[in-house]
């Protein structure tokens, strides 16, 4: 009997590099320094070189990262941020813990990443910031939208969680904006063996002002400056990290070949395939297909063996949690009709060929068993 294909192998990845984690491990036990030591100052130094930019500040996770940033551009009660209608709750949870209002806009039909067009539209005199996603891995276009920043005196945030390494035209995302919040939760790109988050930025007024609320609002030990937050990568994280760090553009190039094999195989079966403009090298963090019977062909995936996920069911402005809004069925339509189709297929670096071909010899025959 064949094996099943899991969503993501979290152990085909480690055991790739199992004996620089551990030597990782052991060298943070033997330094008996645990927080916001050397590890984190290397890491901070590598992954801002990285992303060709000049400063890293590493916090928890890449909810307190983005937060962090919009407190520490003043952002709070009575402001808006644009958000995306599509995208991770935990973009607008970051607004929300600031005491901003966020202010979702449709996605662009192609690519499902914040329309600029959108954006422009949905300016009003409380907008302070634009929170652009990169998501699935695919850069935003944010020539247009820093246009529209500078146009209008706003600033910009990417939501770069699940971008790690792409670039825009060239760029690598990260230093788009005027900052941008990165996760290292363990099934990114980049992923941590736990929890952790990093702010990227080019300002060194702003990663100051991050490096101080992220320990309790202290420069100084038990001398507090302003009102912050316990939320700081910690040594063992950071350590994990520069030993993944070192082969992520491997990885991703590993993802890339995986990406371009479904994009071969699968084209001519009538899934809605990822459209990647000219301008964008995605790392495929994500593969995400669209098609109208979704939940039957997750079920017939499963049947053959093949994990799968959506990514993601309810969008935030359907949630419980934001029901204040008042933005019921309806209020984001094209939104809502991605959430109901989407389906991401397996995808880690580690992929064999047969695996892949598994995966597309399943979708084959449930696509025609559908039609």
């Amino acid at each position: 009997m064949e094996q099943t294909i899991p969503f993501l192998d979290f152990g085909a990845m480690h055991a790739e590099v199992r004996a620089d984690l551990d030597a990782a491990c052991r060298r943070v036990i033997d330094s008996n320094w645990l927080i916001l030591g050397q590890e984190v100052e290397r890491f901070e130094a590598e992954f801002a070189t990285y992303c060709d930019a000049r400063y890293c500040v590493g916090v928890g996770n890449g909810l307190d990262a983005l937060y962090l940033v919009l407190r520490a551009l003043g952002v709070g009660p009575g402001d808006e941020v644009i958000v995306p209608a599509n995208t991770y709750i935990a973009t607008w949870l970051a607004v929300s813990y600031a005491g901003a209002l966020p202010r979702p806009v449709e996605p662009d039909p192609r690519t499902y990443n914040l329309d600029p067009a959108a954006v422009e539209r949905a300016i009003t005199p409380r907008t302070r910031a634009i929170m652009p996603v990169h998501l699935y891995g695919q850069p935003a276009d944010m020539d247009p939208i820093n246009d529209i920043a500078r146009r209008h005196g706003l600033r910009v945030i990417e939501d770069a969680a699940q971008a790690h390494g792409a670039r825009y035209k060239g760029r690598r995302t990260g230093g788009l904006g005027d900052a941008a919040g990165f996760s290292f939760y363990p099934g990114k790109n980049l992923g941590a063996l736990g929890d952790g988050g990093a702010v990227v930025t080019n300002d060194p007024d702003l990663a100051d002002r991050v490096r101080v609320l992220r320990n309790y609002g202290s420069r100084t030990k038990y001398h507090n400056d302003v009102k912050g937050v316990n939320s700081r990568l910690d040594e063992l994280q950071a350590a994990f990290l520069r030993v993944k760090l070192a082969l992520l553009d491997d990885w991703n190039a590993r993802r890339r070949a995986v990406a371009g094999r479904y994009l071969d195989v699968l084209s001519g079966l009538g899934l809605a395939l990822p459209f990647v403009p000219d301008w964008a090298q995605p790392v495929w963090h994500l593969f995400v297909v669209r098609w109208p019977g979704r939940d039957a062909l997750q079920r017939a995936l499963a049947g053959a063996g093949i994990g799968t996920m959506i990514h993601y069911p309810i969008p935030p402005h359907l949630q419980p949690a934001y029901h204040e809004l008042g933005l019921g069925p309806g209020s984001f339509p094209l939104t809502e009709a991605i959430h109901r189709e989407v389906l991401s297929l397996p995808m880690w670096p580690q992929m064999s060929a047969d695996q892949v071909g598994r995966v597309c010899d399943a979708l084959v025959h449930a696509t025609r068993a559908a039609t």
